[in-house]
C-alpha cells in the first residue's frame, strides 16, 4: 500500500522475497575457497580466500521495497559484514518489516537499518567507518554516490537507470512479442529499470503489430492496486504522474501518434496519481521519451527499416545499457544482434529477468551501474580475495 504495487506483483514480491534457499547456495558456493593448481616445480600451492570487507551501506529503492534489499544485503552479510539498510524514504514500513525478518536469524547488530531521505543516504554513504555502498536506484543518485565514495575509495555496486529496447523483426512471433511488448512495458504500473521503454518494430509489420499491442493493452484496467482485477495501479506519487505526462504530451506534439489511451477511475481525487495507460506510435527516435526514463505505464512504438545494422544503431542509441531484448525466430540473426547490443542482458524472444539463472550476474553497461550484482561474479564484489601461497612442507 506504500507505492501502489498491484496486488498480485505485490505478492509475487512477497512470495520471492520467502524462497532464497538456491540464491544462498549459490552466494555461498561464490564466497568458497579456491585451491589453485600445484606448481610441482617449485613445490607450492595458492589458496584464494575472501575477506570481508567491513561496513556495507544498502540504499534501497521504493518499486521493489522487499527483494531488492535482499539483493544487496544477502551476498553482503555472507560474505562476512556487517549490514546498515536504508530503505527508501517512500516504502519504510516495507524496508522495517524485511529487515526485521532477516535480523531475527542473526546476532544483535549484524544487520541494522536506518530510516530516513536523501540526507540520511549522505551522511551513511561519507561516514569513515562505511567501507562499501550498495544502491539500486537512479543515475543521477548513483553518480552523485560516486563522487562521495571517491575520496575514501570506497567498494561500489550501483544498479541505476535504464531505456530498454525491444527489437521486433518482421519473423518474429507477433502474438508473443505484442504480449510481452504490454506486459514488460506496464509491470509495476512502468515503474521498472528494467522496463520495455522503446519497442522498435520493423515497419513491413507496423499496423499488424499495433493492432495487437493495442487490443492488449486495452484489457489492462487503471485503479486501486488493492483489487486484483486492476492490472495497473496508481503511479508513486503526483510529481511522477505529472512527469510521464509532460513526457508523452511533448512526443505527441512531436508527431507521435496516440493509439490507445484508457480510462482512470472516475472515482479518484484530482489529486490522484493514475496514469492511463497509454499506446504511442511512430515516436521519433529524437523525442524525449526515447531518451529519458519514462517510468510509467507507456507503450512507446517506433519503426525501423528491418535490418539488423539499424536495429543495433536504434538500440545502442542511448546513455543507459541495462537490459534489451530481440524478437525473432531466427536464432542466428538473434544472437549476432544480442552480441552487439550494449546491454548487460539480451532476452531472446523472452524478457531476460523473468528466465535468467539464477548464478547469471544482472549488469548495467554505460549510466545503467558500475560494478553488478547477482551472480557467481556479483556476489563476490561484496568481499575482497586474498591468496596464500605455501612452499615446502607448509604446502603438504
Amino acid at each position: 500500500e506504500e507505492m501502489g504495487k498491484p496486488k498480485g506483483e505485490a505478492r509475487e514480491e512477497a512470495e520471492g522475497a520467502v524462497d532464497k534457499d538456491d540464491f544462498l547456495d549459490l552466494v555461498q558456493k561464490a564466497n568458497a575457497d579456491e585451491l589453485l593448481g600445484d606448481d610441482e616445480e617449485e613445490g607450492a600451492q595458492s589458496l584464494v580466500i575472501r575477506d570481508p570487507l567491513g561496513v556495507v551501506v544498502v540504499i534501497s529503492p521504493w518499486n521493489f521495497p522487499s527483494d531488492e534489499i535482499l539483493l544487496l544485503a544477502l551476498p553482503a552479510l555472507a560474505a562476512g559484514n556487517t549490514v546498515i539498510v536504508k530503505p527508501s524514504e517512500v516504502t519504510p514500513l516495507v524496508g522495517k518489516m524485511t529487515v526485521e525478518a532477516v535480523t531475527s536469524a542473526l546476532p544483535p547488530n549484524v544487520l541494522q537499518i536506518v530510516q530516513g531521505d536523501g540526507e540520511v543516504g549522505t551522511w551513511l554513504v561519507e561516514n569513515d567507518d562505511v567501507d562499501m555502498v550498495a544502491m539500486t536506484g537512479s543515475t543521477a543518485v548513483g553518480k552523485s554516490i560516486m563522487s562521495q565514495c571517491a575520496n575514501g575509495l570506497k567498494r561500489l555496486v550501483l544498479e541505476l537507470g535504464g531505456k530498454d529496447p525491444m527489437i521486433v523483426f518482421a519473423d518474429a512471433d507477433l502474438d508473443l512479442a505484442a504480449s510481452d511488448a504490454v506486459k514488460y512495458s506496464l509491470s509495476n504500473t512502468g515503474q521498472v529499470c528494467c522496463s520495455f521503454e522503446r519497442v522498435y518494430v520493423d515497419s513491413s509489420i507496423k499496423e499488424d503489430f499495433e493492432s495487437k499491442v493495442v487490443e492488449i493493452a486495452s484489457s489492462y484496467k487503471v485503479g486501486d492496486g488493492r483489487d486484483e482485477e486492476n492490472k495497473v495501479g496508481p503511479l508513486v506519487s503526483k510529481l511522477q504522474r505529472d512527469r510521464v505526462s509532460e513526457q508523452v504530451d511533448a512526443a505527441l506534439k512531436s508527431g507521435a501518434k496516440l493509439l490507445f489511451k484508457s480510462s482512470t477511475p472516475e472515482s479518484a481525487p484530482e489529486d490522484a496519481s493514475f496514469y492511463p495507460v497509454t499506446v504511442l506510435g511512430d515516436v521519433e527516435q529524437t523525442n524525449e521519451i526515447q531518451k529519458i526514463e519514462t517510468f510509467g505505464p507507456v507503450v512507446s512504438l517506433a519503426t525501423f527499416d528491418g535490418t539488423e545494422e539499424e536495429a543495433i544503431r536504434l538500440a545502442n542509441d542511448t546513455e543507459y545499457g541495462l537490459a534489451s531484448a530481440v524478437y525473432t525466430t531466427d536464432s542466428k540473426k538473434a544472437t549476432r544482434v544480442a552480441r552487439r547490443i550494449r546491454s548487460g542482458q539480451v532476452g531472446i524472444n523472452c524478457y531476460s529477468i523473468d528466465y535468467a539463472n539464477t548464478a547469471a550476474p544482472w549488469v548495467g553497461h554505460r549510466n545503467s551501474g558500475y560494478g553488478y550484482h547477482s551472480g557467481m561474479d556479483g556476489w563476490r564484489q561484496f568481499s575482497v580475495p586474498k591468496s596464500l601461497v605455501f612452499v615446502g612442507s607448509a604446502s603438504k
